[in-house]
Formats: C-alpha cells, sequence, structure tokens
C-alpha cells in the first residue's frame, strides 16, 4: 500500500481544536497569517459541489470574525492560492463582506489536496447516504484506506463504514429508483441492499416509495428467506436414583412418545449386539 502523507493521522478536520498547529509544525509554516480574498481561489476539484445554507455563517462572520483559518495552498503559475479545504468559511466571508480572511498555508501535492478535501467534506452533517457511501469508496480506493482507517479519519464506527460501504453494492438502476423516490435515509438503503435479489430490491424500494412498507416490516419479511437452524426437540430422562442423565436430542420441532421408545429400543438392540 502506498505511503499516505496527507492529514497526520491524529488529525480529524474540524473535530480537534488544534489541527492548525500539527499541520503548521509538519511544514514548519507560519501559524497563519491573513490573505486577500482577491488572492484565494476554490479548488477546480472540490468534491463538495452545493455548499448549503451559509445565511448563518455569515451572520456569525460579521459578528466575529472568521474564527477557523482556511488551509490553502499556493500555486506558483497562479500566484494565487487555491483552497484545500474552508470552501463554505471562504465563500461566506467574501459574502460578508471581508477583504482578507486567515489563512494556514500548506505544502501539498495534487493527491494530499485531494485526500484532505475529501476527508473534510465526509465530516460534513448533511450528506446523504449515497454522498456519504461514495465519497468512502474514494477514500478506499484512491488512497488505499481500510475501514479501520476511514472510521478514525471519519469519527464513525468501523461497522457503520462498512453499512455505509455496502449501498455502493446496489444496482445503479436501484440507485436511480431510490434517488427518484426521494429513499434517501441509510436505515432504508441497507435494508434494500440486504434482499436476497434484484427483483426484491426494486420491489422492497417501490413498496416503500409507496408506504407499504416500513423497515420493521421488512425486516420481519427477511426472517422466513435466511438460513435458520431447524429447532430441535431433546428428551431428557434422569432415575429417581440419580446415577445417570439420558439425553435424546432430535432433528426435529416434535416428536411422539411412541417414536421415542422405538428410538431407545433401537439403541439398546445396538448396544447388545456390540457386547
Amino acid at each position: 500500500m502506498p505511503k499516505r502523507v496527507g492529514l497526520p493521522t491524529v488529525i480529524h478536520m474540524r473535530h480537534d481544536a488544534h489541527y492548525v498547529d500539527a499541520l503548521t509544525a509538519k511544514t514548519g509554516a507560519p501559524l497563519g497569517r491573513m490573505i486577500g480574498v482577491d488572492r484565494i481561489e476554490p479548488n477546480p476539484n472540490q468534491p463538495r459541489q452545493h455548499l448549503g445554507e451559509l445565511d448563518e455563517l455569515i451572520a456569525s462572520i460579521k459578528e466575529k470574525g472568521v474564527l477557523e483559518p482556511i488551509l490553502v495552498r499556493f500555486d506558483p503559475q497562479s500566484q494565487k492560492f487555491m483552497i484545500i479545504s474552508g470552501e463554505r468559511r471562504f465563500a461566506a466571508s467574501v459574502r460578508a463582506g471581508l477583504k482578507e480572511i486567515p489563512c494556514i498555508e500548506k505544502e501539498a501535492t495534487d493527491s494530499e489536496v485531494a485526500e484532505i478535501a475529501l476527508i473534510e467534506n465526509l465530516q460534513r452533517k448533511d450528506l446523504t447516504a449515497f454522498e456519504e457511501a461514495e465519497g468512502f469508496k474514494s477514500l478506499s480506493d484512491r488512497f488505499g484506506y481500510t475501514h479501520n482507517d476511514i472510521a478514525k479519519k471519519i469519527g464513525k464506527s468501523r461497522s457503520s463504514v462498512t453499512e455505509t460501504l455496502s449501498i455502493n453494492s446496489l444496482p445503479e438502476d436501484v440507485k436511480k429508483l431510490c434517488r427518484e423516490a426521494g429513499i434517501q435515509a441509510k436505515t432504508m438503503l441497507l435494508e434494500i441492499v440486504r434482499q436476497p435479489s434484484h427483483e426484491k430490491m426494486v420491489s422492497t424500494a417501490r413498496r416503500m416509495t409507496r408506504h407499504e412498507l416500513t423497515r420493521a416490516a421488512s425486516r420481519q419479511e427477511r426472517k422466513p428467506e435466511s438460513a435458520k437452524r431447524p429447532k430441535t426437540f431433546t428428551f431428557h430422562f434422569v432415575p429417581p436414583t440419580q446415577e445417570y442423565r439420558l439425553d435424546l436430542s432430535f432433528r426435529r420441532g416434535q416428536v411422539e412418545r411412541a417414536e421415542i421408545i422405538e428410538i431407545l429400543k433401537k439403541v439398546l438392540a445396538a448396544l447388545e449386539e456390540k457386547g
């Protein structure tokens, strides 16, 4: 696996108050400086295509300023600074009328920029399950992240990451059906992807769309189709003297008394034959 040189392993974007110090300590760059907004440009490959509602952030910046510096990389060709992380803060600052904003400059390769931007994007709270699943897959495919690596970087449990990644296995036509029907909840999508066949996936998605099927009801429907251990019946016998205990198990859920007697006769006959 190629060595990753993006974010330090102990850093979680926006979850660690000291991540700026750790990033700058790695490169020896100044802690931060003010850079004019006219010298800053967005990342053209930013995975986040929609910045969402900015009104609250704009109001906060007008009142308190930019409390968290954005992370940038200097581009010698354009003589400008490209945003690595902090697109929303930058956009809100421009709309708030700021002429310059606090920045941390980091030396980073294109691969590192993509990795950091993707990780920050995945820590948003408003991602759909599809967006999150595609982002996790990108981390795995492009940067060699294991499920455990993703869990540590994003701040989720490994099982949650594995579940989310499974959504990528939905056939494209089922994904399209779910998107068009507004089925975005992770729990609902997981129930669809766990269906035993393509036909059942489509049927489940359509029934959910018509509000004919809940997640709980779908789970109940899957139970008879899943592999189950057959019920067994055990005959217990302990004599009054309690000298021994006899347990006779059957691969059926119900056995008649006459059958038990017949079986015991066969056992006795087999023992007598062996002497």
